[in-house]
């Protein structure tokens, strides 16, 4: 049950907090962008088998994010109590889904499948605790999911049952792990802490597949930066990021890493600068920020009230 660990409960951003929340949540994102490149190098073209990719993944994030915490002063107890066992166990899920997932369908439909299962994770969340978004967040979604859907429609195909399934688990896992790193005070920490604790979990996933294991030293290269740049470090910024987000935005503005991943393909990759890419990143990223950089109107008394209720009442069961 989420409410077993505190996910905070929507709360405005502070002002001053806003440009922090902004840079961070930027490196995330294209840190999230990169490492959909790393994927598709390493898995779409074979050169490591789904486990042993998500064991290096975790491994090597776990690694450089306590070698980190070390070199910062902070003391051992700090890293045990920062994160906790299922915050690790949903980010091993959705890094183990994502790749068996990655391996019987195609990026486009994956993309969607992924996206979409986030995007319902967390705004069903935001909406059971009580949050309201306005016309321009909606109308922000909504140009973003068109944008996305329009950027990834030549790849999308009847997806095999299985892998569906298991984009859709990644997607409902990475939602989770992401609405529990609201409550973190030490991003960094938790975010170590829950690699470190994650690793068991994708060891005992290697020595369970064994037999069809496969890798190239490419693979594993590919693995490694995976886990310790486009992994560990942004997602020690993103949960950096997320108390200053409300669950709303933090949904949203996920939608913009096809868009940044389209563009570092072109960028990185050689793929073609098209038209279409041009004016669906242009819809997408336009949405995301509609969407998040409008701001509500000041809450009525009654509406304060409400909301202060609804808090105590959080509280009081949790």
């Amino acid at each position: 049950m989420l409410d077993s660990a505190p996910i905070r409960s929507h709360v405005a951003p502070r002002p001053s907090s806003r440009p922090r929340t902004a840079a961070l949540t930027a490196a995330a994102l294209v840190g999230f962008a990169a490492n959909s490149l790393l994927c598709r190098m390493a898995l779409g073209t074979r050169l490591a088998d789904a486990a042993t990719f998500t064991s290096i993944r975790i491994g090597s994030g776990a690694l450089v994010l306590l070698l980190l915490h070390r070199a910062s002063g902070r003391s051992r107890p700090a890293l045990a109590s920062a994160g906790d066992w299922p915050s690790a166990a949903t980010l091993f899920a959705y890094a183990a889904a994502f790749s068996f997932a990655y391996l019987r369908i195609g990026a486009g439909v994956g993309a969607l499948l992924l996206f979409g299962a986030v995007q319902v994770t967390m705004l069903a969340w935001a909406l059971g605790r009580g949050e309201r978004p306005g016309p321009a967040q909606w109308a922000g979604l909504l140009a973003a999911l068109v944008g996305l859907v329009a950027l990834l429609r030549p790849g999308l195909a009847a997806p095999d049952p299985a892998g569906a399934g298991l984009m859709v688990a990644a997607g409902v896992a990475w939602g989770l792990y992401s609405l529990r790193g609201r409550s973190t005070g030490q991003p960094l920490a938790a975010t170590a802490s829950n690699f470190t604790r994650a690793m068991p979990f994708a060891l005992a996933l290697s020595v369970a597949t064994a037999s069809g294991s496969h890798l190239e030293w490419r693979g594993a290269l590919l693995a490694a930066v995976s886990g310790a740049l486009t992994s560990g470090i942004a997602y020690s910024f993103w949960y950096a990021a997320l108390p200053g987000l409300t669950g709303t935005q933090a949904a949203i503005v996920q939608l913009a890493v096809p868009a940044l991943a389209a563009a570092g393909g072109v960028a990185f990759l050689g793929e073609d600068l098209t038209a279409r890419v041009a004016w669906c990143g242009t819809a997408i990223l336009g949405g995301v920020g509609l969407a998040v950089l409008h701001r509500r109107p000041p809450a009525s008394h009654g509406d304060r009230s409400r909301t202060s209720g609804r808090l105590d009442a959080d509280r009081i069961s949790g």
